[in-house]
């Protein structure tokens, strides 16, 4: 650090003030016409102008494409199960995920984990290859 390089946090002079009349002139240092030389003025950002050319539609456009999917994996499943049984319909699934038993909620189980019990499926949308394993683990999907 050198000499030249220190400054002062507080300013030596007050800011001048433009635009008050005095020995500047009617225009005091803002040109003539046009959005700077006005009291107040705020250069608007472009995006705000962006918005504005926008349709205004009304109504919520974020609709989902499709219905709810509780997805289960297989060692959810088997954790979900144990001490329920053999059967897994999505009434006992949606349950336990937090979803009313009954709600329209379609449940679909995929094959991550492994699972070691057998367990016989109802009333679900079952993944292939999760079709594979529960059947190696010689349970049933109906």
């Amino acid at each position: 650090m050198q000499l030249h390089n220190i400054s002062s946090k507080n300013r030596k002079y007050p800011a001048p003030r433009v635009g008050h009349g005095g020995k500047r002139g009617t225009y005091s240092g803002r040109g003539q016409k046009g959005q700077r030389s006005r009291s107040g003025h705020k250069i608007r950002p472009a995006e705000r102008d962006l918005i504005q050319r926008l349709p205004k539609l009304r109504g919520f456009r974020n609709k989902p494409l499709g219905d709810p999917l509780c997805l289960v994996n297989l060692d959810e499943l088997e954790v979900i199960m144990k001490g329920r049984g053999e059967i897994a319909t999505p009434e006992i699934v949606r349950r336990a995920k937090g979803f009313a038993a009954k709600s329209g909620v379609k449940v679909k189980i995929l094959a991550t984990g492994a699972l070691h019990a057998p367990i016989v499926v109802r009333g679900f949308e079952v993944s292939a290859s999760a079709a594979k394993k529960i059947v190696a683990a010689g349970g049933k999907v109906a």
